[in-house]
């Protein structure tokens, strides 16, 4: 018997195309959606499979407590030995860059020289003592590139930080980073999955820092082709499995044993 799916979330937007997937497949599974709930501590949970889609951003959403509400549910379920995808220590990660940075350190991934700080006179404080000729600010518990801003002088800064328009973050944590400029103007993403690459997406950063493509069906409709060897075409160097323009500033690059 498939044991059942519990799918625990705050953005339904998220979950439309799962849901539909997981009808398709006949597949058991309860839509928990956690902005605001209970969690009976004195009770054992359901048997089944846990999935969490907690996310950093739940805020910009109403739903500023969800994350709060997720880890101790996700708790619960980890005490009584569930099956948890997405667990409690992948929800620490999500929604504190200090904590992704310093797991990316202990795995020896260098990151940018950063400095967290709470509070505006220690934000200053800290870029004083970042002495970078340029530099961002962004916040600690954040998503989707908000609160990142670009800074190339102490008096930039002070007066966003001192002026009407200074977003604090979330958790109270803003993060002052070196800026390091990047050859071409674009971040590639890769999402893999138990190890094993499934696809990259590909965006331009030109015009700022908020980076949360959205791969919504009306964006799919597009033209594909595969990448041949051209001088005109970067990408050919290193890629030749199906690249998909998804829109002016966004490409899908797809591995060709995805489409075996």
């Amino acid at each position: 018997m498939t044991e059942k799916i519990y799918v625990i979330h705050e953005n339904e937007e998220w979950t439309t195309h799962l849901f539909k997937r997981l009808d398709e497949l006949g597949l058991p599974y309860e839509d928990w959606f956690i902005n605001e709930s209970l969690v009976d501590l004195n009770d054992a949970p359901p048997e089944g499979v846990f999935y969490s889609r907690m996310s950093a951003s739940s805020h910009t959403r109403g739903h500023r407590f969800a994350p709060e509400m997720a880890d101790s549910l996700l708790v619960w379920l980890e005490h009584h030995g569930r099956k948890v995808f997405n667990g409690s220590q992948a929800l620490s990660l999500e929604v504190s860059k200090v904590k992704q940075y310093m797991a990316l350190n202990a795995s020896g991934i260098r990151t940018p020289k950063t400095i967290a700080a709470n509070g505006k006179e220690q934000i200053l404080a800290a870029a004083e003592k970042m002495g970078a000729a340029s530099f961002i600010t962004k916040h600690n518990r954040a998503g989707k590139g908000l609160g990142v801003r670009l800074f190339h002088s102490m008096e930039a800064l002070n007066e966003y930080v001192n002026g009407a328009e200074f977003e604090p973050s979330i958790d109270g944590i803003t993060l002052i980073q070196e800026y390091i400029q990047a050859p071409e103007p674009f971040i590639t993403r890769c999402e893999f999955v138990g190890g094993k690459f499934v696809y990259a997406v590909q965006v331009d950063t030109s015009e700022g820092f908020e980076l949360c493509p959205q791969m919504l069906a009306g964006s799919m409709i597009c033209s594909a082709q595969w990448e041949k060897k051209s001088k005109k075409s970067r990408n050919s160097k290193w890629w030749k499995g199906l690249t998909i323009q998804l829109s002016l500033n966004t490409k899908l690059f797809l591995p060709r044993t995805t489409l075996t």
